[in-house]
Order: C-alpha cells, then sequence, then structure tokens
C-alpha cells in the first residue's frame, strides 16, 4: 500500500485520529497524510535516530505493553501499522501483542470477583509511560501535573461480547468507581498483578516484520502490544506508519465525555537542557 492506499483502507473500517490537532512546538510530518502516525526510528533527514538521543528515550516508553491512546478522552479501537522500510533480517523490531480477554477468563475468580464488584478505574496519561522508560532522562517529569483520562479496567469487549482487562502503562494509578484514588502502594500493587497476568508468555504472540509493506492490525479494546528493540537501532532505518480508529463501542469515552484530545509539550514541562529534537506530540511518540 501506498500512504494514500494505507489511508483509504483505514477509513473503511471507521473515523481516523489525526495528528494535525496534536503538532506543537512546529513540529512537521516526514509525510502528507495527518491521518499517519509515525512510528519509527526517522529523524527528519530520513537517517536512523541515535540511541542516545532525546527521541529515542520517548520511544524507550513503546516497550512496555500498552494500548494505543487510553490517555485520550476518547479511545482507538484498531491500529493499523504498515512497514515502510525495515532493517536487514534478524536485527531485531518484533512487536508483541497480548490478549486481555483469554487472561480474563483465566484470572483468579476471586480476582474476578473483587474486580466486578469494585468497579475500578485507570487513570491515564503518556507522562507516566514515558517516565517508566526513561526515568533519568524524565526525571523531571511530573505526570500528576497534567489532567489524566479514565476508563474503566473491567469492560465488555462489544464485538466479541467477551470481558476483558482495559490496561496499558499508560495507567499512572487505579481509582474506586467514583473516581477516588486508591493508597499509592495497594494501586501500584494491584496494576502490576493484572499485568504481570496477561503479559504471561501464554497470552503473547510476536509478529516478525519480514517484508516492506507488511501491515498488522490490532484491536486496542481488547489488545495491548509493545515495540522490541534490536540491534539495528542507531545503524538501519525502521519506518513503520500507523493509523488509528477511534472506538465508537459506548464505553470509547470512558468517564471523560466532553473533553478533547491534546499534545503534550514536554518541551515546556522539562525545561531547557532536554529539548532538543524532541517530538513534542503525544500522538506522534506513543506507538
Amino acid at each position: 500500500m501506498s500512504d494514500a492506499q494505507h489511508v483509504d483502507f483505514s477509513w473503511r473500517i471507521g473515523d481516523l485520529d489525526n495528528i494535525r490537532r496534536y503538532l506543537t512546538g512546529g513540529r512537521k510530518l516526514r509525510y502528507t497524510h495527518y491521518e499517519l502516525f509515525d512510528a519509527g526510528n526517522v529523524d527528519e533527514e530520513g537517517n536512523p535516530i541515535d540511541p542516545d538521543s532525546p527521541r529515542a528515550h520517548y520511544n524507550k516508553g513503546n516497550a512496555l505493553f500498552h494500548v494505543d491512546s487510553s490517555f485520550n478522552p476518547r479511545r482507538a479501537s484498531w491500529s493499523l501499522l504498515r512497514a515502510v522500510k525495515l532493517p536487514p533480517p534478524g536485527m531485531g523490531g518484533e512487536t508483541e501483542f497480548a490478549d486481555s480477554r483469554t487472561a480474563w477468563d483465566e484470572l483468579d475468580p476471586d480476582l474476578k470477583k473483587e474486580l466486578l464488584e469494585r468497579g475500578l478505574v485507570g487513570a491515564h496519561t503518556l507522562l507516566h509511560s514515558r517516565k517508566l522508560g526513561s526515568p533519568d532522562f524524565f526525571a523531571d517529569i511530573v505526570p500528576e501535573a497534567e489532567p489524566m483520562m479514565r476508563h474503566k479496567i473491567v469492560q465488555t469487549h462489544e464485538p466479541s461480547g467477551r470481558t476483558n482487562l482495559y490496561l496499558s502503562t499508560h495507567c499512572h494509578h487505579l481509582e474506586t468507581s467514583d473516581c477516588a484514588p486508591l493508597p499509592a502502594d495497594e494501586s501500584a500493587a494491584l496494576f502490576k498483578r493484572l499485568l504481570d497476568h496477561v503479559t504471561q508468555p501464554k497470552y503473547v504472540m510476536s509478529i516478525d516484520w519480514l517484508n516492506e509493506g507488511d501491515m498488522v492490525a490490532w484491536d486496542n479494546t481488547c489488545v495491548m502490544h509493545r515495540a522490541t528493540g534490536g540491534s539495528y537501532e542507531g545503524k538501519y532505518v525502521r519506518d513503520v506508519r500507523r493509523t488509528t480508529v477511534h472506538d465508537d463501542s459506548s464505553t470509547a469515552w470512558g468517564l471523560n465525555a466532553g473533553q478533547e484530545a491534546r499534545g503534550f509539550n514536554l518541551q515546556k514541562t522539562m525545561g531547557d537542557g532536554k529539548t532538543a529534537n524532541l517530538p513534542v506530540s503525544a500522538a506522534q511518540i506513543e506507538v
């Protein structure tokens, strides 16, 4: 597919997110279509980014299991990721996926009962996953300084009718059904327990990118994913581009009705000294 065909095909599934509204700080795309999100390691001159560059630190958060756009008021359903240019074979860069429906089916019954009774909510922000991915580089980032988006963690996946766990490492903490934060220790321990359960090897599938032009699509409302690194980093271009379809289920907006998606200006948040060549758009750096 060309970029235009990628976008046109994706529109057949549903309304697409558009990166234009997230572009801040004068950053421009490397290509024409604003429906395409840059999920590669390519700089403005078409070269692979330095593994020690600020942008590479951004990308470290993508190696954590997450769902696209949980930090937005309206979450994503389908993502369609296409390889435009790949590094040589055997140098890494696979994408891994975790099935949160089967993981729910096999969750401890007592924990299932507890989760259903409590109706817990996850509070999501992109800043949290960036800080988890590179804590030293983002030491000055304060996730609590920005509004968080709230989605229940136990949901019904409407296309299949199955229950699933809606988890993501964008989730900063857990809250009660009326959005009162749980004690920090309890929240962290419970989230870790759930994430560790869903990302067990038996629920995870790894996709290798074999050919330029390959595309993989997944439903973010019931599947987590993460990028993997490899020896290609800093040496070879891995140009992959993604369209993101807005969710239209009854829980698409979570508890965030009336709010608008926006970019995070981390240049402003981090201050001087760490701003060179940073992609300041939330949408651009979350893949």
